[in-house]
């Protein structure tokens, strides 16, 4: 079984912190369980520090500091982790995204973030914030587009997206918008960088009707799932629970329609927005 990746410690405060965690702990002599056990943490939530796929608190650093003797370090550099471009709530969830090997995500509403389009995103951000300034709709749309530049890898992260019909039908920012969306999702699919299906609404009930869901998986961690709702979002780790999930996402995935008959049935939403726009 392969070791832990090596971080790069200048890659990033989060991965110096995570480097010198797993450093000072094994110097001590402690496993994981060892370290979390006082502050009421799993072991696997300590090798997610370490890996850099978990953000360290500061009163977690505060812990890490007087249990390893650490002269105030973890203090001094965790205040560098508190500077986000993006919510509170998913500050945490989009920077494990970041790291992940495999992405699956079930959208009942809209399409992910990481496939947006321009158009698309402004038109959510504007929905979501009515009244707000323009220039912060735009630095918005700006962090929202610069996410979806993990896919730029050929690669990795492996994105596998179950949209439901409804995301496909909701006319976000007209019908232009939504031709120009659903157009850049069948683009990606075709090119073999992301695998995606769609859950009809002739499915009825299914596994997820009660909200959004996001699996990531990671090389040197174990996977985490992060649950949405309006404003709030939670990262889980407990290994049971994230169990659960994912056996949600299989059973959402088998019942949808196939990658194929997806592709073709996004293509013709596609050009029936494409016809709207062209009669108004």
């Amino acid at each position: 079984m392969p070791g832990p990746r090596k971080l790069d410690p200048s890659s990033s405060p989060r991965a110096l912190l995570g480097a010198e965690l797993r450093h000072r702990r094994e110097e001590a002599g402690l496993s994981q369980s060892d370290l979390g056990t006082p502050l009421f943490l799993s072991g696997s939530f300590i090798g997610q520090l370490e890996s850099g796929v978990r953000r360290m608190q500061m009163d977690q650093a505060e812990k890490f500091d007087e249990i390893l003797g650490a002269d105030g370090f973890f203090v001094r550099n965790c205040a560098a982790l508190k500077a986000s471009k993006y919510p509170e709530h998913f500050a945490e969830a989009a920077e494990a995204e970041a790291r992940a090997e495999t992405i699956r995500e079930y959208a009942p509403q809209l399409i992910p973030g990481l496939l947006q389009t321009e158009a698309y995103a402004r038109a959510v951000f504007w929905a979501y914030q009515p009244t707000a300034l323009e220039a912060t709709v735009d630095a918005l749309v700006a962090t929202r587009l610069e996410r979806g530049q993990l896919l730029a890898d050929p690669t990795t992260p492996m994105l596998w997206t179950v949209l439901d019909e409804a995301v496909l039908r909701r006319k976000v920012g007209g019908p232009a918008v939504m031709a120009e969306a659903l157009r850049h999702i069948a683009i990606l699919a075709r090119r073999r960088r992301i695998i995606v299906q769609v859950m009809p609404f002739s499915g009825g009930a299914h596994a997820a009707l009660n909200g959004a869901l996001k699996l990531m998986s990671f090389p040197d961690a174990p996977p985490l799932a992060y649950l949405e709702v309006l404003g709030v979002g939670r990262l889980e780790e407990d290994p049971a629970s994230v169990a659960r999930y994912d056996l949600s996402y299989d059973l959402v995935a088998a019942n949808s329609r196939s990658p194929d008959e997806s592709l073709a049935l996004i293509g013709t939403v596609a050009e029936d927005f494409t016809n709207e726009d062209q009669e108004l």
